[in-house]
């Protein structure tokens, strides 16, 4: 035991937890927690399941100090070193770490806070918890104080750092590892970013060298007498397909010969980015002496703590349960795929009130109005939708009463990503593996209702179709969505505090005034870092899922991110009250969210390459159907004729319903993007040979990308060998001297 005239520290060794110095003050109060009550909802019942509550925390051995302000009364809750003693001794028979390893000094906040919490959450009073009383509005809240922050708000908690390294171990020591495992992983993800970025951009801007050098593109912007049919039947309107020149090139920048090539590097690149931050993760984990840590046996303990007489809650599991629960979440699923199809009415609908809009501009450029329209109609969805799953997995964990936090909180994860994955991707995939390829041909068009035309692909092609949507959502969900992930709490905090700090007023007792400037901040709860967490993983998703078709996916990424950084920061420490610290050694599920996603990624990209660009097409014309086929050895472009026979023929006598009279007069014959015959407009055997070349193309890139993603993972150990090493030299001096110790009795 070590004394000074301000405090007194006991420092006690364990074999199993790393945090276990004590400290008790004497001169200067420190609180681990506050309640606030609020005075105006109080009542004479009220009052006494307060003052009851308050009475069983005086007994389980708090110091509780109570200081009333104008309309809510204050509690300052400080734990005493007897639940701290407890605590280490239940743990101490774990093999966490060595003796040796652990920390000298006082004991972490974070620590304190952390059992407080639980205690405070689980205490049980007349049958009622801590957040019974809530909603009977016998507490308002309770929240821990920030306090010694000062190193956090001037050197990572500002904008100006946003390109310096972030200081990980101070975030840990402040809000505990799991916040700090997320900031070292949304940085390490920042990082590995970059060579991805620069590759997008580099494809990006070569493909400018042929902007206007490209075979296909000069013969669109030349194809003068080529007339298409209208996109839709009640457009009655021909046109050129000179008129989709800009387009055209503008397509081949992102739907080129470099885009296969970059979606196997960026299902690599994933590969390699989880197998790195995995060794990442273990150095972080050895250096922070949480190798070996297990939560299971710690939520144990602080159950026994807070209840000696508690009973064990067995694992448990019911078919039944799960069934009911897997029927809900796949009713909930179609839901989601269902507001794809509301979508896609949507755009129809739009194409439909635009065609006849009395704006000429509409008009002329319907489907790149309508692919925007759609885009936004999509994003609104998103943020509707994104309130609704997360309502609907809680009522589904909930359903199925999980034993513990933890487990409760993984449970969540799966299902809220589930969701909210249909929720951004569900149209996405409609724009890339449906759209324009279910409509039928000129004259028999699929309509719904019997009236209106299902929505056509872009006339330059599909690909421009996921490239704008692409674009706006993830454009939208970086900069709408950060600038009220960052507005919202500012504004709320400024309020706030006029309310509670009216101009010129004083307060005589110091520790309230601290506890006022805290009370301002913003509310924070368990799902504060959840949300964080899956903003990142529906990120990755778009970055990595769909990136065939926008390579620019990973610069808006790094971008984003490098702004995410400090927003989050800011928000945690300027503007929001403290998280409660949670201990943890890894980023738990969102690990596994992480490679589902990898392998998703290597689907989706090679189908979007087989389906929905032209790159199939433009090989099998190059080496089966064009003049450079067989070996034919001349002097023109390979690609030259390859637009006339990408375009089938259709002879306007043959139209039913509605015959185009706008445009142009005297066409017999116009052209539409499809290989079908010209007779009875049948599938051609072009389409059948190019389909199974699709089939084929999707096997072998899928094979090839999942056999590197293999080899890869094999390559990087998830664990480096000097965390092996430095674990095992602790096993090995543990079990020695237990050895020596052995030897000692045997001698006795």
């Amino acid at each position: 035991m070590q004394g000074s005239e301000d405090e007194i520290q006991i420092v006690l060794e364990t074999d199993s937890f790393p945090l276990m110095e004590f400290r008790y003050l004497q001169a200067t109060e420190t609180w681990d927690f506050i309640l606030v009550s609020d005075l105006q909802k109080t009542n004479t019942k009220r009052e006494y399941r307060r003052q009851r509550f308050m009475a069983e925390l005086e007994k389980t051995g708090f110091t509780i100090k109570e200081v009333e302000d104008r309309r809510r009364l204050f509690y300052g809750i400080r734990a005493h070193s007897r639940i701290f003693s407890q605590y280490m001794e239940l743990l101490k028979d774990t093999d966490c770490s060595s003796p040796s390893t652990l920390p000298q000094g006082p004991v972490p906040m974070t620590t304190r806070i952390r059992i407080v919490n639980f205690i405070l959450r689980k205490k049980e009073v007349d049958g009622e918890k801590f957040d019974d009383l809530v909603k009977d509005h016998v507490f308002e809240t309770m929240f821990p104080l920030h306090e010694r922050a000062e190193f956090l708000q001037n050197n990572w908690a500002r904008w100006r750092d946003i390109f310096y390294r972030q200081p990980i171990d101070k975030i840990r020591n402040y809000f505990g590892e799991k916040v700090a495992l997320y900031f070292a992983w949304l940085g390490w993800y920042t990082v590995m970013l970059v060579p991805a970025a620069v590759t997008g951009l580099l494809l990006f801007l070569s493909s400018f060298s042929l902007f206007h050098a490209s075979q296909i593109s000069k013969e669109i912007c030349e194809a003068n007498e080529t007339i298409m049919c209208p996109l839709q039947e009640h457009q009655h309107k021909y046109w050129r397909l000179s008129e989709t020149c800009t387009f055209a090139k503008l397509t081949h920048l992102f739907d080129n010969e470099g885009t296969v090539f970059f979606a196997i590097f960026m299902a690599l690149w994933a590969t390699v980015f989880l197998e790195l931050w995995k060794r990442e993760r273990a150095r972080t984990a050895a250096s922070w002496n949480l190798y070996g840590w297990d939560e299971e046996q710690e939520e144990l303990a602080m159950e026994l703590l807070n209840n000696p007489a508690c009973e064990l809650r067995k694992y448990q599991h019911s078919y039944l349960c799960s069934g009911v629960i897997l029927i809900l979440s796949l009713v909930l699923i179609c839901l989601l795929i269902g507001m794809a199809h509301v979508l896609v009415l949507s755009r129809v609908m739009v194409t439909f009130l635009f065609s006849h809009s009395a704006f000429p501009l509409l008009e002329q450029q319907l489907t790149t109005a309508v692919v925007v329209t759609g885009a936004l109609v999509h994003y609104i969805i998103i943020v509707v939708m994104t309130k609704v799953n997360k309502m609907v997995a809680l009522k589904l964990c909930d359903f199925e009463k999980p034993r513990t936090f933890s487990e409760r909180e993984r449970k969540f994860t799966i299902k809220f990503f589930i969701f909210q994955f249909f929720t951004h991707f569900s149209s996405l995939v409609y724009t890339a593996f449906f759209l324009g390829r279910i409509n039928g041909h000129p004259g028999n068009q699929v309509k719904i209702g019997g009236q209106w035309s299902l929505e056509e692909c872009h006339p330059s092609g599909c690909m421009m179709d996921l490239f704008v949507q692409m674009a706006i959502v993830m454009g939208l969900k970086q900069t709408v969505s950060n600038c009220v992930e960052y507005l919202s709490p500012w504004l709320t905090y400024r309020i706030r505090k006029l309310r509670e700090w009216p101009q010129g007023r004083r307060l005589h007792d110091p520790n309230l005034e601290e506890w006022l400037k805290n009370y301002s901040l913003n509310e924070v709860n368990i799902f504060s870092l959840f949300d964080e967490f899956m903003e990142m993983m529906v990120q990755y998703g778009f970055t990595t899922i769909f990136v065939a078709a926008f390579p620019l996916a990973p610069l808006l990424a790094l971008f984003s991110n490098l702004i995410e950084i400090r927003l989050d920061a800011i928000k945690m420490v300027r503007l929001q009250r403290r998280l409660v610290p949670r201990k943890a050694k890894d980023i738990g599920t969102w690990l596994q969210v992480l490679e589902a996603i990898g392998v998703l990624a290597v689907i989706a990209n090679g189908m979007i390459i087989a389906f929905t660009s032209e790159f199939i097409p433009r090989l099998m014309y190059k080496y089966y159907y064009g003049p450079c086929s067989r070996g034919s050895n001349i002097t023109a472009d390979c690609m030259t004729g390859y637009v006339n026979h990408s375009l089938s023929v259709f002879h306007t006598k043959d139209y039913k319903d509605h015959i185009p009279s706008q445009g142009i007069e005297h066409v017999t014959e116009c052209r539409y993007r499809d290989y079908r015959n010209e007779v009875d407009y049948n599938y051609s055997s072009e389409f059948w040979f190019l389909l199974a070349s699709r089939l084929v193309f999707v096997i072998l890139f899928e094979h090839v990308a999942l056999c590197g993603k293999i080899i890869a993972a094999w390559f990087v150990p998830d664990i480096p060998q000097s965390v092996k090493n430095r674990v095992l030299e602790e096993k090995f001096e543990i079990l020695r001297e237990k050895l020596r110790l052995s030897s000692r009795v045997t001698d006795v």
